[in-house]
C-alpha cells in the first residue's frame, strides 16, 4: 500500500483515538432504519452507497446541546461535500421516532427541522459498538468515519460528547482523499485543496522543505 496510508493511520487513527483496526479496512456493514430528508422512515444499507464517499458521524444525542451544532454544521456544508461526491449519514442510539420528533421540533424550540441528510437510529447500539464508538454501553462518541468508494475506511476520529467537531477539517480531509485516489502524489501536512502535493521520493520532500523556508 502507498506511504499516504500509513500516514493516515499514524495520523488519524492514532492520535484521533479511532479504532485503529478499521482504518484501511472494510466499514462494518449495517441496515438501519434512518429518517430521511422528507420525514419519512426507511432502512438504509451502508454497502449500497458504494461509489460514493461516506462521512459517517455519531453523536451522543438528539434534544442535547453540541449536537444539534455539529448536525446544522453538517447540513450547511452538505452541497459542498455533493460537489465532493460524498454523502453525510448521521448516527445515534435514539430510536427513529426520536429522531422524527427531533426533525419536526421547530429550531426555535430545540428542535433541528429540515435537515437534507438520513439520521439512523442505532437504538440495538450494535453500529456504535462495531466501530467501537460506544461509551460505557450507553451512548455514542462523536465518532467520525470516512469511506472511500469502494467501503474501505480511510479516515476515524473520536471526540469526547464536551468537544464538538469541525466540519472543514473534515471536508479537507475528503479533499486530501480524493487527491491521493486519483494522483500518484500524497498530500504533506496541512495540505488543502489547491495546495502543492509531493512524490514518494526524497528528492520531492526536500523541494518541498526548502519551499517552506
Amino acid at each position: 500500500m502507498r506511504t499516504f496510508i500509513v500516514c493516515l493511520v499514524a495520523i488519524t487513527a492514532f492520535c484521533g483515538s479511532g479504532k485503529a483496526s478499521l482504518v484501511m479496512q472494510e466499514a462494518p456493514d449495517f441496515t438501519a432504519t434512518a429518517v430521511m430528508s422528507d420525514n419519512s422512515f426507511e432502512d438504509i444499507t451502508l454497502s449500497s452507497y458504494r461509489g460514493k464517499y461516506v462521512v459517517l458521524f455519531f453523536y451522543p444525542f438528539d434534544f442535547t446541546f453540541i449536537c444539534p451544532t455539529e448536525i446544522f454544521a453538517f447540513d450547511d456544508a452538505l452541497e459542498e461535500f455533493q460537489k465532493k461526491e460524498t454523502v453525510v449519514i448521521g448516527v445515534s442510539t435514539d430510536s427513529q421516532y426520536t429522531h422524527l420528533a427531533w426533525r419536526t421540533t421547530f429550531v426555535e424550540e430545540g428542535g433541528i427541522g429540515h435537515i437534507k441528510y438520513p439520521l439512523v437510529s442505532d437504538i440495538t447500539k450494535n453500529i456504535s459498538r462495531s466501530y467501537d464508538f460506544l461509551y460505557d454501553n450507553a451512548h455514542a462518541l462523536r465518532g467520525t468515519c470516512i469511506i472511500d468508494k469502494t467501503g474501505v475506511v480511510r479516515h476515524m476520529q473520536i471526540n469526547e460528547p464536551a468537544v464538538g467537531r469541525n466540519v472543514n477539517e473534515i471536508m479537507r480531509l475528503i479533499d486530501a482523499i480524493r487527491y491521493v485516489d486519483s494522483n500518484p502524489q500524497v498530500c504533506p501536512a496541512n495540505w488543502e485543496e489547491g495546495d502543492e502535493a509531493i512524490e514518494e521520493t526524497v528528492d520531492s520532500l526536500k523541494d518541498y522543505v526548502k519551499k517552506r523556508k
